[in-house]
């Protein structure tokens, strides 16, 4: 049982309102800011550890065409190249999270430049370890692992670069193929300054009177206001302009998966998508299955516009509805301290070192909370810097959304410290494919113990919404955006041009089918045919599928260890913690999920179907009241 006092917590506004948000960094308190001294305790360090690095990674040179030659060897050349990147990553996250909190600062974004540069070098420079190990059979690699137990640690990657041998070029080819990374980001990097610092964000003046420029958090905040001719008039200004600077935007993008179908035929594959899932060795399948799974049930998809619809009392729902909140009425908010008292209780089934551990990351200065002039919009966790605790930028104002986010984040982060503290360096940075699973693991947690401590229909109503809107975001948006992307770096692979209003035209096509634009069930105003343009994850080849069969993993544990099924917890926090000790697809199979079976994706649709159900019976008891 809960007090009336806990009650009132769970919906205690925010000690810093969003209308009232302080925005001077100097004047947020330091418990509010991340500590990055961990990593180093000042610029100068940081810079003297750079000039050490960049006198070591040379010495890798010393153990060139020597690896065959004794097990040693080999130990010596794989855990130099270890610990260089372990420190060139260290200096790496201290440069971007620094220019992060303020992104006008010029000195960061030098320093990350200098890092990439530096990591060109190293991987020049260690370019002919792959090499050099495929050429010795694998009796030898067996004779040396028995021989050298320092190599323990790499028998998973002598297994996987054996397996991608075919893929794996000379010498001479990886010492090119190297050098040529820091051209490779150039399409990432100009997206960057042109959509976050360049881009000439357009001015509205809202129905309250007030102007508004609608830079990215603007348009986040302003797309989901209550006012229906607001985030009409937002949604066009925003998009209209984007599509002013689509050539610019698609010769970008052009670039981009250029440079991806390069990488792909350069290393022999087929395809760029099949060169991108084979590196964490993820079946081909598992991407089509999802396209094609989820192709069958855009009825439920379209059964959640309609309830929208039906909801926000509309004769006609269009695109700039989605964003809007499902019961306006109900104005939930949470501090940072009500978020950190529901947060850990909802994590609660996890043990006592799972909450501990989180518990630290707010009293140890792991989080950057607050919306600050020049922040880095979003939200993200970072455990890269393997010696020191994880750490989380946020941009928390007080919403339902927030709090949920600040779940996501820790999840990622607590993924990180299990896998850092369990893992050697080398086997500790798990794959892309399972990092979502722990994020919204814990954002399906935390929407089950709220639902059991609200018993209001109104505002369970709301939240229910709000959990139905992360199956919309992450499992139809994701898989809509990992279509599109498939279908675009195929124009490239058969020869098409790729140019704004290509990607525009395709765009539209795939949007209108998912959203059931023909059928009348959501009208796809024609500026949304812009939006392609302004997804960062784009320039991450098939990045965003995995954010979809992430959540459809993590549906499926979180079930079993809300249901307490024996054993589910222990093999969840193994998962946690085994890094990259195995292939991905075999880490969720040791949690009890099996990715290339269409299971996980039809439980998560059926729990979709579930929450739906649920809100019409409290829509209808509504009605009769």
């Amino acid at each position: 049982m809960h007090s009336d006092r806990a009650t009132l917590d769970l919906f205690a506004t925010t000690t810093l309102p969003p209308q009232a948000q302080e925005r001077d960094r100097s004047k947020i308190p330091d418990e509010h800011k991340w500590d990055l001294t961990p990593i180093y305790v000042s610029d100068d360090s940081w810079r003297a550890a750079k000039e050490k690095l960049a006198t070591e990674i040379p010495k890798l040179r010393q153990l060139q065409g020597k690896l065959a030659s004794s097990a040693s060897n080999l130990a010596d050349a794989l855990d130099l190249q270890s610990e260089l990147d372990k420190e060139l990553t260290r200096l790496f996250v201290y440069a971007s999270m620094n220019s992060d909190q303020d992104t006008r600062v010029s000195l960061y974004q030098g320093m990350e430049q200098e890092m990439i540069q530096l990591g060109s070098v190293l991987g020049t420079e260690a370019a002919y370890i792959e090499p050099e190990i495929l050429k010795m059979d694998d009796a030898t690699i067996a004779r040396f692992l028995t021989e050298e137990p320092r190599l323990h640690i790499y028998r998973q990657y002598f297994e996987d670069i054996t397996r991608r041998r075919a893929h794996t070029l000379s010498k001479e080819e990886e010492k090119l193929l190297a050098g040529a990374s820091i051209m490779a980001s150039g399409p990432s990097s100009i997206f960057g300054v042109f959509a976050d610092a360049d881009f000439p964000y357009p001015a509205i003046t809202l129905s309250d009177g007030k102007s508004v420029k609608l830079d990215k958090a603007a348009l986040a905040l302003h797309r989901a206001s209550p006012v229906r001719e607001d985030r009409q008039k937002v949604m066009e200004a925003f998009f209209t302009t984007l599509g002013k600077y689509r050539a610019t935007f698609g010769s970008m993008m052009n670039t981009n998966v250029q440079t991806s179908v390069f990488y792909a035929r350069a290393r022999n594959y087929e395809t760029s998508l099949e060169s991108s899932l084979d590196g964490p060795n993820i079946p081909v399948s598992v991407y089509s299955k999802l396209i094609e799974g989820v192709g069958r049930n855009l009825s439920t998809f379209h059964r959640y516009l309609t309830l929208r619809k039906r909801i926000m009392g509309l004769a006609e729902l269009h695109y700039y509805d989605l964003y809007a909140p499902l019961v306006p009425s109900v104005e939930t908010k949470y501090s940072v301290d009500a978020a950190e008292r529901n947060i850990l209780a909802a994590l609660a089934p996890l043990g006592h070192e799972y909450a501990e551990v989180t518990q630290k990351s707010f009293t140890e200065r792991w989080i950057d909370m607050y919306p600050t002039e020049g922040k880095r919009a979003g939200a993200y966790s970072n455990g890269a810097a393997y010696d020191v605790h994880p750490y989380m930028l946020m941009n928390y104002n007080g919403k339902y959304d927030d709090m949920s986010t600040l779940a996501h984040e820790l999840g990622h982060t607590m993924h990180s410290y299990f896998s850092n503290k369990t893992q050697p360096y080398a086997l500790s940075n798990y794959t892309i494919f399972v990092a979502e699973v722990a994020s919204t693991f814990n954002e399906a947690l935390l929407m089950d113990y709220m639902l059991k401590q609200i018993k209001d229909d109104t505002t369970r109503l709301a939240l229910l919404g709000n959990y139905l809107e992360s199956f919309k975001g992450t499992v139809f948006r994701q898989t809509q955006f990992a279509e599109f992307e498939l279908r675009m770096h195929e124009m490239v692979e058969k020869g098409q041009p790729l140019t704004g209003d290509a990607l525009s035209q395709l765009y539209t096509e795939i949007v209108n089918r998912y959203y059931g634009h023909d059928q009348g069930i959501c009208v796809v105003d024609d500026y949304i045919t812009n939006e392609w343009a302004m997804i960062p994850h784009f320039y991450n080849a098939y990045y965003v599928f995995q954010y979809a069969t992430s959540f459809t993993a993590s549906s499926a544990l979180s079930e079993k260890v809300l249901a307490a099924e024996p054993g589910v917890t222990n093999r969840y926090l193994k998962f946690l913690s085994a890094g990259k000790s195995k292939y991905p697809i075999d880490l969720l199979k040791d949690a009890g999920v099996d990715m290339t079976s269409n299971e996980p994706l039809e439980l998560t649709v059926k729990k979709m179907n579930r929450v739906m159900d649920e809100m019409e019976e409290l829509l209808q008891k509504q009605r009769i009241n």
